[in-house]
């Protein structure tokens, strides 16, 4: 038995009044029997036995009577030990995207979030996580209000980062017991997600009705003289489709439209037409009912790119104006005698082409260029003056050449996980022809980031790690006498690469939720800022201001997919495009039934309603304060009844 008010009890002691009371009561008195009365004796002895009887059943009633009233305002109960202890119930409410789906019940947000409102208990105090919220001690009016105003995001947190933070939250409150309930559609999330799984929890699936999507899963273009054609990629999760109607706008205007069929379990690429124009706000938008509908619009933005302008200093070579062409680059090839330093800050790359030596004044104008954020490829000479490039690498890093080795090398390994050769390869390269040198130096660096390498895994080209702007350096020439390289087909993807990460156009699109990084053609005053808005939003991204452009971060902002432009003093430079994130549309869903055989810590449930029943058990009190209260007033209905017919 437990109290809820055990400092009652310290009232017992008042059983000791009554006692007294009956005490003072019964004093016996010395009587001396006459000869003439001596044989009523046995008759008055009779007479105060009984009276003596019925003082000690009024006693004992209203001792009975005093400690009920006692046990009664004390509130005693029966319950798990548990119960005593303050109790909170966190839940994690997945409001991605891919709960708009329609259940069978409706949409599957909406429904759970009706199902809690009805079913959580309304005293216990509650921990509400969300894909992009976190609001810790709520009562349930607060969680009730939340609830009912969730929207949907587009951001995913992984599982793991989910249960660290519950983990977290739980060990902080020691004193506490925590309930956690999870709740999600569990989108193309894995069993290996809950293996380390320590605190016990309920999961909820939210199931959908249907199990047929087709989304938009990318766009890309080709050029012509006179117009661009449009690819755009369809993929179908389920059974085929005839006659699916698609339509391309401009912005709200109709641009083109047809309709296509499309294989079960299949991707299909859709060609439209688009007459050449300054800019082109594009929105892909597909006719089906399905499981998502999100996915059934996509954005993308179309303008004509910023030339990037690219300067070689050192050796005269043809194989770079093959690469750095005049429809996408402006590109310019000073020898090292007849250096134009004027020519440097406009640049967005240098490549210093196999110099002899870096002289001071170079290497100090190239230090200007790359604190600007400024590009800069160095590529050795065979008789390189090492001191002079070490004094130059030693500028931005601890980077030195050491010595020149005279083998012959083959160039083996591409480190494809290097954002550089993100979406250069469609598969690993195998039966690769390898390139060969002559001779390499050797590169001591602790700041540097392999990007391929030769036979020995020694550094052909490596990336020094810098502050700002961005440095590349080859450790051996790459002229036709000293290698093969230039014949390799890994000499164009590297070098157009040098080129185009050297400035970050805008793409034809974005992904809501990743890091994107955007570089806009401009020069901004100290105090000036770039927003970033919509007809409905406006916020400042992070951005970095360079000599001649300014580079913009997007993560958190936008939420929303749908066109955006971005503003100088309300004055718009340039429009970007933002769409859900592939992920969202996949109809891969975790098989929760698996949960319980491989982790004895989680409890899988069919419905909202049943977990909060469960835990509403659990917790139940049994309070014996109402049988205290009735031994109270039988006592009391005794000691009336002794009182009046017990006549001794």
């Amino acid at each position: 038995m437990q109290f809820k008010n055990p400092e009652i009890l310290y009232f017992l002691w008042l059983l000791i009044i009554p006692i007294l009371v009956h005490l003072f009561q019964l004093q016996k008195f010395v009587k001396v029997p006459f000869t003439n009365v001596a044989f009523l004796q046995k008759i008055i002895q009779d007479s105060r036995k009984s009276s003596r009887l019925k003082k000690w059943l009024i006693l004992a009633t209203r001792m009975l009577l005093l400690s009920a009233i006692l046990f009664a305002f004390s509130q005693p109960f029966f319950s798990d030990d548990k119960s005593t202890k303050n109790e909170k119930i966190i839940v994690y409410l997945d409001n991605s995207l891919s709960t708009q789906a329609k259940g069978e019940k409706g949409f599957l947000l909406q429904v759970a979030a009706k199902e809690i409102i009805e079913n959580a208990p309304q005293s216990n105090t509650y921990s509400l996580l969300t894909n992009d919220e976190f609001y810790d001690d709520i009562s349930f009016s607060e969680l009730k209000k939340l609830v009912l105003e969730l929207n949907y995001s587009s951001k995913k947190p992984s599982l793991n980062s989910i249960l660290l933070k519950i983990d977290a939250l739980s060990k902080k409150q020691t004193k506490t017991l925590n309930e956690t309930i999870l709740i999600s559609d569990f989108q193309n999330i894995y069993n290996n997600e809950f293996t380390n799984v320590t605190p016990p929890f309920s999961v909820i699936k939210l199931t959908e009705s249907q199990k047929n999507n087709i989304s938009i899963d990318s766009v890309f273009t080709s050029n012509s003289m006179d117009e661009t054609t449009l690819h755009v990629v369809v993929k179908n999760q389920g059974s085929s489709k005839q006659n699916v109607p698609i339509a391309l706008y401009n912005e709200k205007e109709l641009s083109s439209k047809q309709s296509f069929s499309i294989e079960e379990n299949s991707t299909k690429t859709i060609l439209f037409s688009i007459q050449k124009k300054e800019a082109f706000n594009g929105k892909i938008s597909i006719s089906s009912s399905d499981t998502f509908s999100f996915d059934n619009t996509f954005y993308f933005h179309l303008k004509t790119a910023k030339k990037i302008n690219v300067l070689a200093i050192g050796n005269e070579v043809d194989f770079l104006s093959k690469i750095y062409t005049e429809d996408e680059f402006n590109f310019t090839q000073n020898l090292s005698e007849n250096i134009n330093y004027n020519l440097i800050p406009k640049q967005e790359i240098l490549i210093l082409f196999e110099l002899e030596k870096i002289s001071e004044i170079l290497s100090k104008s190239v230090q200007d260029f790359i604190s600007k954020s400024g590009s800069v490829v160095v590529i050795p000479n065979p008789n390189s003056d090492i001191n002079s490039y070490n004094q130059f690498l030693q500028k931005f890093s601890s980077s030195t050449f050491s010595n020149k080795n005279i083998d012959s090398l083959k160039i083996t390994n591409i480190i494809e996980s290097h954002p550089f050769f993100k979406n250069v390869f469609s598969k690993k390269v195998e039966n690769f022809q390898y390139p060969t040198v002559n001779h390499f130096y050797e590169i001591n660096s602790k700041n540097d980031t392999k990007m391929v390498t030769f036979e020995n895994n020694s550094s052909f080209l490596s990336q020094i790690n810098i502050p700002s702007g961005a440095l590349y350096v080859f450790t051996s020439a790459i002229n036709k006498k000293n290698s093969s390289f230039q014949n390799s087909p890994l000499i164009v993807p590297i070098f157009y690469n040098f080129g185009k990460f050297s400035f970050l156009q805008s793409q034809l699109y974005y992904f809501l939720d990743d890091e994107n990084k955007i570089d806009v053609d401009i020069q901004l005053q100290k105090d000036e800022i770039l927003e970033i808005s919509n007809t409905t939003t406006t916020f400042i991204p992070i951005q970095q201001t360079f000599q001649n452009k300014v580079t913009l971060t997007t993560k958190e902002n936008p939420s929303e997919a749908g066109f955006y432009n971005i503003n100088k003093k309300g004055e718009i430079i340039e429009t970007i495009a933002f769409n859900t994130p592939k992920e969202e549309s996949l109809l891969q869903f975790l098989d929760v039934a698996q949960l319980e055989k491989t982790n004895p810590n989680i409890t899988v449930s069919d419905a909202v309603s049943t977990v909060f029943k469960n835990i509403k058990k659990k917790n139940e009190v049994q309070s014996l304060w109402k049988w205290f209260l009735a031994l109270a007033i039988v006592s009391l209905f005794l000691e009336i009844l002794i009182l009046k017919f017990y006549k001794p």
